[in-house]
């Protein structure tokens, strides 16, 4: 699980505090008074997808110590505004695809008819053909019937010897020729016609397979005009929705503004209570060391500076003696290093850590109106699933053990007390159950808690940090 922001103690006095709820609410308020989304700059859109989460996820964990309905709205309403220009465009590209179908089929269409029309023309031709055929077999029978009445060319050599036979031979010669060459040229021209025809079928038939290729083809693309028309639709809707979405959100988000204000006031009270026990505490615990090494500092003086008198006493050197008695200033020990705490990890290996310690910059475009322009997190969040053992990482003193009213859940507050001069208290928050009590003794590596998901928490994690004289630093620093 990711940070969680604002729901811990914070670091120092209320001004700390102060800006680590201001820029939590920020966030909030930035969403109903319609902030933009934050940019994607990844190129691959799974990128965009994933910096998308990741700034969602930023944004809810910086409010979820409030609500966790009203956090994930927040979040919802990153997401829907990251997503709508990407929805926008591909309604777009939708549209563009319909236009370009619709293109397609209005061309294919428009072909289909001119092809109808060929045929058309075709078939029309075919029928005049077929008329001329039949004139021109009509007119060769004719010849032939005028040619057979006006005696034709006969069918025996009667012709030869003038039997049977009215007129002369030459006359009866030139007719049969006359008669030859009429019957000549009707059957070439019936021969004409008869190609023409065989030409004009093979054109009907081309065109018919182009009509129907055609035909084809454009209940192809009606297809993909009803598919597009169908896709650009689906994205109008996906637009649609994420708008009404956005709209719901931010006057959901606007309407909750009074009553976000009043619990981060109430969480930053408390907050700032329990970081004021905390320096407290440890202002203490500090004192009370410094005031035993100067103890122990000044007894082991007075033990020297008398011994040192005695022996100069005992050589008869009342000056040395003297000079033994002075008092000099008590210097007090410079703190060592943190290091000396010698702390181990909380868990077992393999448990990662999913949100850092240090400065988170509120996202761009926030309504911040305490100038901080971001929040805080001071701790570290471990991705430990819930049930997950977790380890005192030193020795020390359970001072909080149970539930907490921060936010924090089932907490364990552990004081190590003051090693070189340095105190260190461990904070331990989300837990679903504490094997500890508070006033309880513990050692380094012993059972405290069981990680889980309690307090304002939107998944199994735990929330742990380290608080060095008073001041909360990068765990890392120390482990």
């Amino acid at each position: 699980m990711l940070t969680k922001s604002a729901r811990t103690p914070r670091t120092g006095p209320a001004g700390r505090h102060g800006r680590i709820i201001s820029s939590a609410l920020a966030l909030m308020l930035a969403a109903s008074l319609g902030a933009s989304a934050p940019a994607a700059f990844a190129d691959d859109l799974e990128d965009q997808q994933a910096a998308l989460k990741a700034e969602a996820a930023r944004v809810q964990q910086s409010l979820e110590f409030v609500d966790a309905k009203i956090s994930k709205a927040a979040a919802d309403l990153v997401i829907f505004r990251g997503q709508l220009p990407a929805a926008q465009q591909a309604l777009l590209e939708a549209q563009g695809r319909v236009a370009s179908a619709v293109k397609e089929v209005e061309a294919l269409a428009a072909r289909v008819d001119l092809a109808q029309q060929n045929k058309a023309k075709i078939t029309q031709q075919l029928d005049t053909d077929k008329q001329k055929i039949a004139s021109t077999k009509k007119l060769i029978g004719q010849i032939a019937t005028q040619a057979y009445k006006s005696g034709g060319v006969p069918s025996n050599l009667t012709l030869f010897f003038g039997s049977n036979n009215t007129g002369s031979l030459t006359d009866t010669m030139d007719l049969a020729d006359q008669a030859m060459r009429s019957q000549n040229s009707a059957m070439d021209k019936l021969s004409q016609q008869n190609a023409t025809n065989v030409n004009s079928q093979a054109r009907l038939q081309a065109v018919e397979a182009e009509i129907k290729d055609l035909k084809a083809k454009a209940d192809a693309a009606l297809a993909k005009e009803k598919a597009a028309r169908d896709e650009a639709a689906a994205q109008k809707a996906k637009v649609d929705k994420l708008i009404a979405d956005t709209a719901r959100l931010n006057k959901q988000l606007e309407a909750a503004k009074p009553g976000i204000q009043s619990k981060l006031a109430a969480v930053k009270a408390r907050q700032d209570q329990v970081a004021a026990e905390i320096v407290e505490r440890d202002r203490r615990l500090r004192e009370a060391w410094l005031a035993e090494q100067r103890r122990i500092a000044e007894a082991a003086a007075a033990a020297a500076r008398a011994q040192a008198e005695a022996a100069a006493r005992a050589r008869g050197d009342e000056e040395a003696a003297a000079r033994a008695r002075i008092v000099r200033p008590y210097v007090p020990p410079a703190a060592g290093p943190p290091s000396a705490f010698g702390l181990r990890h909380p868990f077992s290996d393999g448990v990662p850590i999913t949100s850092g310690f240090g400065w988170r910059a509120t996202p761009p475009g926030t309504v911040d109106f305490y100038g901080s322009g971001g929040y805080m997190h001071t701790g570290l969040d471990f991705g430990a699933a819930c049930g997950t053992p977790v380890y005192a990482p030193a020795a020390g003193t359970v001072f909080s053990a149970g539930w907490g009213d921060d936010g924090g859940g089932n907490n364990v507050k552990i004081s190590h007390g003051v090693v070189q001069g340095n105190s260190l208290t461990t904070i331990y928050y989300h837990n679903s159950s504490v094997t500890v009590s508070p006033g309880q003794r513990v050692s380094q590596g012993q059972l405290i808690a069981y990680s889980g998901t309690t307090g304002n928490s939107t998944g199994c994690h735990s929330h742990f940090e380290t608080w060095l004289n008073g001041e909360a630093v990068d765990p890392m620093r120390l482990l």
